[in-house]
């Protein structure tokens, strides 16, 4: 049964007049290229403040950053550094700022600094970005640039966080877009690129700053604009069509397979997941028990086991006052103890936003409404961003001025924990090139997902150091990931570099992947 979109009461006249403008109801497949408004269309119903759970729901809750933002424009998608920094873009300019932890670790009391900026001609907004194993940052394409201007540009840059410098990267030969793009690591370290607007993907080779593209991707049965990327155990990636069969029922999804570089189509979705009017869809996220959550654009939410490679129908988003909730572009996250907390909002662009945490116990799925931020009223879903913080916290920012973190209450199971089984016992400040290894240095999932505007991965190992006599904490930067996959199985590992600011003494390591940090290990700092 399809979920249709409710736009009544409270929602505006022009609400509706630019959401039939912005997406006609006969766009198809090799024409489909849509702008993401700026702001949201509209409000529906009165003006609420944010929802707060009832004590017998066991919500997490929500610190806002102490402090200013030095956001211009507002705060935009951020990425984990290996040295347990956050980097947030400012929307539509070059701009990106660093936010580093107080002396305790926590980020609610950071300080942020402004770094080196892009290219001048690259002012990106919804674009493709990512980690690399050599601890260095891609971001391609914008669906906006120059100035908020629709581009789907084919532009990128290289960032090297110990330089502090930006390097421009040409697209892959012939690409003339690359726009709200979808980025992913496969698990060799490969940085895999997709066109947003055709059946292109490209692999880059990159060596220094120099980086040479590979086209791979043959048999891609649409265009990629609006899908997500999800990666697979055993390293290939799974998305659901937004380009195709529309509108009739359940959408066909395509499995890529890395080793071979190819596509296919192994059959449909349990239900409609793409809104067939707007081709949105919801981010999906991959958790420890192996199932993935794909949240749907029409209210609707579907369960992939990664096991059996089938599909079951989750539960349904509710109506609220009266309107269908889903996610048309949305934010969604693992949490430390499996859930996922994902925000939803009414219709096409629409506000308020109301948040939810996913969870699946043996058979059983349900999704539980929690407490907002404080300007959830005045976001629509696609307006946030989540990250996984080393402190098992999700980092949430709204590009309208608003960074939070949201602390749940729930716990990881012990098998989910990296494990260090290798370290060096003592070492000095400043020290290069040193090497931790283990096992689930890599995680079980990306982390945090969004789908084709932006990607927040977080899959790779950080390494905490906790000074024994003032519980004080460093990170060291962490590079050379030997894998960055997920449900990667025997022992990986990674150099570090030793911060010549890091206290002396007795010290505990801790390894954290995806806000999961290992048993701690005794380690001396000279």
């Amino acid at each position: 049964m399809k979920t249709s979109h409710i736009l009544a009461a409270g929602a505006s006249a022009l609400a509706l007049t630019a959401a039939t403008t912005l997406f006609p109801a006969d766009a198809i497949a090799g024409a489909h290229r849509q702008l993401i408004p700026l702001k949201p269309l509209g409000h529906f119903g009165s003006q609420e403040g944010p929802f707060v759970a009832g004590a017998k729901i066991k919500s997490g809750t929500w610190t806002d950053y102490k402090g200013s933002l030095p956001f211009a424009s507002g705060p935009d998608t951020s990425l984990l550094l290996t040295d347990g920094t956050v980097l947030m873009h400012d929307v539509c300019t070059s701009n990106w700022f660093k936010l580093t932890p107080d002396k305790k670790g926590k980020y609610e009391t950071g300080v942020w600094s402004s770094v080196a900026a892009m290219p001048s001609n690259y002012t990106p907004l919804y674009f493709g970005a990512a980690i690399l194993p050599d601890g260095r940052l891609i971001a391609n394409g914008g669906e906006y640039n120059a100035n908020c201007s629709g581009a789907w540009t084919n532009l990128g840059a290289l960032y090297d966080p110990v330089a502090n410098s930006w390097t421009a990267v040409s697209p892959p030969s012939g690409w003339s877009s690359i726009g709200d793009a979808q980025t992913m690591i496969l698990p060799t370290g490969s940085y895999m690129l997709a066109d947003c607007c055709a059946t292109a993907e490209a692999i880059a080779g990159i060596s220094g700053t120099t980086v040479t593209w590979t086209s791979t991707g043959s048999g891609k049965g649409d265009e990629n604009d609006e899908e997500g990327w999800t990666p697979l155990p055993g390293g290939n990636v799974l998305t659901v069509d937004a380009n195709r069969d529309l509108g009739g029922g359940p959408n066909a999804y395509e499995i890529y397979n890395s080793s071979k570089g190819t596509w296919t189509t192994p059959g449909m979705t349990a239900q409609e997941l793409v809104d067939p009017s707007s081709h949105e869809l919801g981010p999906a996220v991959l958790r420890p028990d192996g199932n993935i959550v794909y949240f749907g654009a029409t209210g609707h939410n579907d369960l992939y086991n990664t096991s059996t490679g089938t599909w079951s129908a989750g539960p349904d988003f509710p109506s609220i006052g009266g309107a269908q909730y889903d996610c048309e572009d949305a934010p969604a996250a693992l949490l430390p103890d499996g859930n996922v907390l994902v925000q939803a909002s009414p219709g096409t662009f629409l506000t308020p936003s109301h948040f939810f945490e996913f969870s699946l116990k043996k058979t059983k799925a349900k999704l539980t409404q929690v407490s907002d931020p404080a300007q959830a009223p005045n976001s629509s879903s696609y307006d946030g961003r989540f990250l996984e913080l080393p402190t098992g916290q999700l980092l949430w920012s709204f590009d309208g001025g608003e960074v939070a973190t949201y602390t749940a209450q729930g716990k990881p199971m012990a098998k989910w924990l990296p494990v260090i089984k290798s370290l060096p016992k003592t070492v000095s400040r400043g020290s290069t090139g040193n090497t931790v290894s283990g096992k689930n240095f890599s995680g079980f999932s990306l982390g945090a997902s969004y789908g084709d505007d932006a990607q927040m991965a977080s899959n790779y190992p950080l390494l905490r150091i906790t000074n024994t006599s003032t519980g004080d904490v460093c990170f060291a930067r962490t590079y050379n990931f030997s894998a960055m996959g997920v449900f990667i199985t025997g022992t990986t590992h990674a150099a570090f570099d030793t911060p010549s600011g890091c206290e002396t003494g007795a010290s505990t390591a801790q390894v954290v992947v995806n806000g999961l940090a290992s048993t701690p290990v005794n380690l001396t700092v000279d």
